[in-house]
């Protein structure tokens, strides 16, 4: 962390001044021509010159650091937010998920109570079909019996 901050400080005063060779008229020292100006006088002006550049470059890099700190505060609440957001859809999956399994696992049983069901229609309907066989056997037998007993009753009493 501390590299990447040395890195943009040193990424910052490259631009400062690659920006203030743009503003040469700003930044230019001005050395006398003339043997008559205080030497003294001229290097105190150099000095605040330089302190004052210095004043700016600290601000500029106060700035530059302000923004990078609320970028990443910034950055990491939406990281959070991103992060909450991924949980509850994961959360609302999961009981998606778990409310599809249970209706299949309904489903199923459901199926197989059918299932069953129409089994035992089958076995009923089976055993319905015998009975029917079975009186209709006796039926046909008591044809028959009503037939001879009539036959009977005509050869007999006519």
């Amino acid at each position: 962390m501390a590299y990447r901050n040395n890195q943009q400080l040193r990424e910052d005063i490259w631009d400062y001044r690659n920006r203030s060779s743009i503003r040469e008229s700003e930044n230019v020292l001005r050395f006398p021509r003339s043997d008559e100006e205080d030497y003294g006088e001229t290097a105190l002006d150099l000095v605040n010159q330089a302190a004052e550049l210095f004043d700016s470059m600290e601000s500029h890099a106060r700035e530059t650091e302000a923004n990078a700190q609320s970028l990443c505060k910034s950055l990491a609440e939406k990281l959070l937010l991103a992060e909450r957001q991924k949980e509850a859809a994961e959360r609302a999956q999961l009981e998606t998920i778990t409310e599809l399994n249970r209706r299949l696992q309904e489903a199923t049983r459901a199926l197989k109570h059918a299932e069953k069901r129409v089994e035992s229609a089958e076995d009923y309907a089976t055993a319905a079909e015998f009975r029917a066989q079975a009186a209709e056997n006796q039926l046909f037998k008591a044809n028959r019996e009503l037939a001879a007993v009539e036959e009977a009753i005509r050869t007999r009493l006519l």
